[in-house]
């Protein structure tokens, strides 16, 4: 393995690691319950693999580069991501002693798909994505190397490092889920998540990322 795959291995996990909407979506739901936890991950590197076709094909590059297209999928993500939070907030206050089942008393069923469906919006319309995907991606690539094969490369490890965290933070809550899931706890926790999706939200709706 050459020393430039080792280094991005490194950078990346660091990326998906890094605390922010897909983190939160996958706590928030991984405290209803692990397959709940589990589908949001595997949804959130569902969401991945469309930045990794998209930065393959080139088409983030066009994204990036037409600020009337960008800026539409900033508020599309934007306003999907304040919906989250809004609604997590709104959870919050409506948790009552003993409910720990499935998301808001849904069936399993029911609450797997949506979970994995929030999962993988959450991370597909997330704006920031694709200028990673651009940026961090070419650095990567050795001269003299053909582009695609490499590119390809490094945005499927992206999408590994992802199927193993996010389904690691599944389980680490869920394991600590008899804590986790005391009402004044998990109030907390619905509330905490349900302000940060919040912020992000209004971040995403307010402003451009690019100049």
């Amino acid at each position: 393995m050459d020393a430039q795959l080792i280094a991005f291995i490194g950078v990346a996990a660091g990326m998906v690691a890094l605390p922010g909407a897909d983190f939160t979506v996958v706590v928030r739901n991984a405290l209803a319950s692990r397959s709940a936890g589990v589908s949001t991950a595997l949804g959130v590197a569902g969401g991945l693999l469309v930045h990794t076709a998209l930065a393959v094909a080139g088409l983030a590059a066009v994204l990036v580069t037409l600020p009337v297209l960008f800026r539409t999928v900033q508020l599309l993500g934007g306003a999907y991501v304040l919906y989250l939070g809004i609604s997590a907030l709104y959870a919050a206050r409506r948790r009552t002693t003993g409910r720990t089942g499935g998301a808001e008393g849904e069936p399993a069923g029911q609450g797997t798909v949506r979970a994995l469906r929030q999962g993988f919006l959450t991370n597909a319309l997330n704006p920031k994505a694709p200028v990673l995907f651009l940026s961090l991606l070419p650095q990567f690539v050795p001269d003299g190397q053909p582009p695609l094969p490499r590119t390809l490369l490094l945005a499927m490890i992206v999408v590994l490092l992802a199927l193993i965290w996010f389904p690691a933070v599944a389980f680490m809550v869920d394991r600590l889920g008899r804590w986790l899931r005391r009402p004044r706890t998990a109030r907390a926790i619905e509330g905490g998540s349900g302000a940060a999706l919040t912020g992000l939200g209004l971040v995403l709706v307010s402003g451009p990322l690019l100049h």
